[in-house]
């Protein structure tokens, strides 16, 4: 069931408490299945698309399985459905192994997933644009409180600027992708909008990640 801290004033859950529902049943589900190989996952790529938004007090259902196997990503699907919410949302996690490098995964996680995976084989590659040249500028900042276990920014951190571009215009529905490129650490950073797209950089120009809306439905 949503928390009081996972919504808004109006009683939408926000985003970025959605990405944190799908990190945490995605965690469980690995140790559930018994993969403890140790390394860490990072997001690479989610996909998230909102039918109708879970609401404080509603009793949810989130539903994952893994359906893809590449060379150094697996994709997970997740649904998480209510009375009324309906989300649906496809992921690319990288495992980083204990060396702290994109690993290939050992025999056991495929024996794990090997058969809810089947043949699809998740890539890497990222497909959003670089910022062009003139968009509006905003300065943003990461906290320490938003640093992980993994050591950077949580993944569900990035999606805070659409929580507050939704706090003036709040939907209904939502079609968003989110592409990961470099782990951000506390401190300045600047958001890069553009329409529908979103790019968070950091003050050295490191871009971290980049936010594309589609119309939903």
């Amino acid at each position: 069931m949503p928390g009081i801290a996972d919504a808004v004033g109006s009683g939408r859950v926000r985003v970025d408490a959605i990405a944190r529902w799908l990190q945490d049943v995605a965690y469980a589900d690995i140790i559930d299945a018994g993969f403890d190989e140790g390394g860490a996952w990072v997001v690479r790529r989610m996909r998230l698309r909102v039918e109708a938004f879970p609401r404080f007090g509603e009793r949810v259902t989130l539903s994952t399985f893994c359906s893809g196997i590449g060379r150094f990503a697996a994709e997970r699907r997740t649904s998480i459905r209510g009375e009324t919410a309906a989300v649906e949302a496809v992921a690319v996690w990288v495992w980083i192994d204990e060396a702290g490098r994109p690993g290939r995964f050992p025999a056991p996680f495929v024996e794990l997933y090997g058969e809810s995976a089947g043949d699809r084989r998740p890539s890497v590659r990222l497909h959003h644009s670089e910022a062009p040249e003139g968009c509006a500028r905003t300065p943003w900042s990461f906290r320490a409180a938003d640093i992980d276990v993994a050591g950077h920014v949580n993944n569900s951190h990035y999606w805070e600027p659409l929580v507050q571009r939704f706090a003036v215009d709040e939907p209904d529905s939502l079609d968003a992708e989110i592409e990961h490129r470099d782990p951000a650490s506390a401190g300045n950073a600047v958001l890069l909008s553009d329409g529908p797209r979103i790019w968070i950089e950091g003050a050295d120009g490191t871009q971290y990640a980049s936010l594309a809306l589609s119309p939903a439905g």
